[in-house]
């Protein structure tokens, strides 16, 4: 073919294009409820740290308030979300798999993603924080983009090119984007657990709405990573046995809470707890809120919350911290997940992780703590949610430069490795319980 019928082909297929108005309709929608996606996290996120700043006042006036407002907040959020809107229970991630798994029909998946679940869990996720859980938005950002999104279905065109999972898809990452301000990491995360199809994988119009997404939160909150920016010096083979020890304490640890989680979840032991769940789910969640609350005063309110302020105050080296948080934030999470109510774990995970690296630091006396609290941080989440690469690409975005960015992702891989040994994939075992939801639903094989 010479170069005039290349032209003519080009200029035809840009005719076709551009005539094609079914086409641009569904990129303009597309687009508009991306856009629009990001805007709810964002009031999302707005709601959320003025729910837990009305905590923090709360506390700050009566000490001992957390211990009777907690378990009452725990036990109002599962009792109006078992009553109106049990598909936004837990973090939200699994439902928007669930809603992609091919056994779903169309008609059902309004049971995991829909605008009343993205509204329940906003306003759930919310009150969440204002009893001090220890929970993320994070997982919730997930679901509620992911509600948006797939909205967008009833103004497409007929013909448009775009699936239902392609949305869901688009929408779950947008979340994840926007929560982080880490569009990299929202990307990698529709690769690494969202995706199903390979074509959904290379689909311009949808990488570009969660991008889009993404600059909505920067367009808010301006261009700052969740945890500002995480600075190291200049590395040596000095970190390679810390870097070791975070990464192996950190998918031992991460495994542990990844299969702890999964068998309180499901319930499916016969043990007094479990049984006590499943017949007063609402009297149960407020044990568990008492119980968070205990743990907040015995950590001197560290662990109330997502735990952001305490990672942040690390990373800037004016945090202290005892090798007990860990343990306690690590027990606090597990119990707020355990109670049922709507919130995530990847804000507590890098809490948690950071947390673990610099009880590293401490102990083998490496000077830069902020290496080891990174390497933690993506150690841990690798390890939990078994997605290194979305790990290592969320904390990889927050540091500054890229001497790290080969040790961020051997920690990640070496972390997820060991949690596999000790837990199945989370989010995907999760994923199985929400289908069992469906009517007359057969669990896989």
């Amino acid at each position: 073919m010479n170069l005039d019928e290349r032209s003519s082909t080009l200029l035809q297929a840009l005719r076709h294009d551009l005539s094609n108005w079914q086409l641009w309709a569904a990129r303009a929608v597309v687009i508009g409820f991306a856009a629009l996606a990001g805007l709810t996290v964002v009031a999302l996120t707005w709601l959320t740290e003025r729910a837990f700043g009305l905590f923090e006042q709360l506390h700050s006036v009566v000490a001992w308030a957390p211990l009777v407002w907690t378990p009452l907040c725990t036990a109002a959020i599962v009792w109006v979300m078992r009553r109106y809107a049990m598909g936004a229970s837990g973090s939200g991630i699994p439902q928007v798999m669930a809603a992609m798994d091919g056994s779903v029909a169309p008609e059902q998946r309004h049971l995991f993603v829909s605008l009343k679940l993205t509204l329940s869990k906003m306003a759930l996720t919310s009150c969440g924080l204002l009893g001090g859980l220890s929970l993320g938005r994070e997982g919730p950002s997930v679901q509620i983009a992911a509600g948006v999104m797939h909205h967008a279905r009833r103004y497409l065109p007929a013909n448009a090119p775009v699936s239902h999972n392609g949305l869901l898809m688009a929408g779950g990452a947008a979340g994840i984007a926007a929560a982080f301000n880490t569009p990299l990491g929202g990307i990698m995360f529709a690769i690494e657990e969202l995706s199903r199809r390979p074509e959904q994988r290379n689909t311009g119009l949808l990488l570009a709405a969660i991008v889009l997404s993404g600059l909505m939160a920067v367009s808010v909150y301006g261009n700052a990573t969740y945890f500002g920016v995480i600075r190291v010096d200049q590395l040596s083979l000095a970190l390679l046995w810390p870097g070791l020890l975070v990464a192996l304490a950190c998918g031992l640890a991460g495994g542990l809470f990844a299969r702890v989680l999964l068998l309180s979840v499901r319930g499916s032991s016969a043990d007094w707890f479990s049984r006590w769940r499943q017949s007063s789910p609402v009297a149960f969640a407020a044990a568990c809120g008492l119980v968070v609350a205990v743990i907040g005063l015995v950590s001197h309110d560290s662990t109330f919350g997502t735990g952001y302020h305490h990672s942040r105050s690390l990373l800037e080296g004016g945090g202290e911290t005892t090798p007990l948080y860990t343990l306690l934030k690590f027990l606090a999470t597990w119990i707020t997940a355990w109670s049922g109510v709507p919130g995530g774990i990847f804000a507590p995970a890098l809490s948690i992780g950071g947390s673990l690296g610099n009880d590293v630091a401490q102990l083998t006396h490496y000077a830069n703590a902020p290496t080891l609290i990174a390497l933690g941080m993506a150690g841990f989440l690798a390890a939990v949610t078994q997605a290194p690469l979305t790990a290592f690409i969320i904390v990889m975005e927050m540091v500054d430069g890229h001497a790290l960015v080969l040790s961020l992702m051997a920690t990640a891989l070496v972390a997820s490795g060991v949690s596999r040994l000790l837990s199945a994939p989370l989010y995907q075992a999760m994923a199985h319980l929400q289908l069992q939801r469906l009517p007359q639903h057969k669990p896989p094989t």
